[in-house]
């Protein structure tokens, strides 16, 4: 069972919960984890944090576990919320990574918090729709194909569709977590779906899922219409880590994001997916981060 740190009372009434591991002194590095999901931490990446002396620092987004929904968000509105939980841990500074759905979480914090953000990373993580050259859906599986349609199709579509989708979900289990990815996953990603890491991926589907689906329902509309910033905003050190086997997000959109971000440094590998690539690149990736902070 997955336990927030604490739920955060916010200015305007709602709450967000917020998990902590590591070092309560060492720099914070904030989370943003994909969708859907709840800011659980997996142990082996507090882990890698700790080792280099960093905080773990994350929240389940508005809609996710018993953090409050806040219909109508955009992706920039992560911003305010991720200023209120460093706030409340007393840091100034943090790095920054955003996995997958968390990937234009992790941009717009960048953008509106230069001041703040030392160095960032997406790792899998979604291009703004519509791209200018890119087929946005073009490589996804049958199950993202069917979803993202239902947001564009409206609210009433993507309803029906979290309606079926999420009730399983919720109660998958680590053994079934892999199938549970039907057609979103391949050999590669396959075989990352093991031990620790498909207890944790059960563990965040179960909390993000726990009260309903309202945060997912968000997060999909949100990455379906304009984030509320542009990339040309960001000149903090940023890194996009792509996978050529992710059937989630697909490759062309790290390509994309790469192509667009200002001094991007591309760090796409074509022998990982979209899951492997985190479970075997968190060192590598914070490491990157902490010499571009220097």
């Amino acid at each position: 069972m997955v336990v927030p740190t604490m739920n955060l009372g916010l200015p305007d009434g709602r709450s967000l919960d917020v998990f902590l591991a590591g070092p309560e002194t060492g720099t914070p590095l904030l989370f943003h984890i994909g969708t859907p999901g709840a800011g659980a931490p997996f142990a082996p990446f507090v882990n890698a944090l700790a080792e280099r002396g960093l905080r773990y620092v994350s929240f389940s987004r508005p809609g996710y576990g018993s953090s409050t929904r806040r219909p109508g968000r955009r992706v920039v509105d992560v911003v305010e919320d991720s200023a209120a939980v460093l706030d409340a841990i007393g840091a100034e500074r943090c790095h920054v990574i955003g996995w997958s759905g968390g990937g234009p979480h992790a941009l717009a914090c960048t953008a509106r918090l230069p001041e703040r953000v030392i160095s960032a990373a997406t790792i899998g993580g979604v291009a703004p729709y519509p791209a200018e050259g890119l087929d946005w859906m073009a490589g996804m599986g049958a199950e993202n194909v069917e979803e993202f349609g239902a947001a564009l199709a409206g609210a009433d579509e993507l309803s029906t569709f979290m309606e079926r989708e999420a009730p399983a979900l919720r109660v998958v289990t680590p053994e079934q977590v892999a199938d549970a990815f039907g057609d979103l996953i391949d050999d590669v990603d396959r075989g990352s779906l093991t031990g620790a890491f498909a207890e944790w991926t059960a563990d965040l589907f179960h909390e993000a899922l726990r009260i309903g689906y309202w945060g997912w329902f968000d997060d999909d509309m949100a990455f379906t219409k304009p984030w509320g910033f542009e990339l040309d905003e960001i000149r903090v050190p940023v890194f996009i880590w792509q996978g050529g086997h992710d059937r989630m997000v697909p490759f062309a959109h790290g390509e994309w994001l790469a192509a667009h971000l200002p001094g991007a440094g591309p760090r796409l590998f074509e022998e990982h997916g979209h899951l492997s690539l985190a479970v075997d690149s968190i060192p590598r990736i914070v490491d990157e981060l902490l010499t571009a902070g220097r």
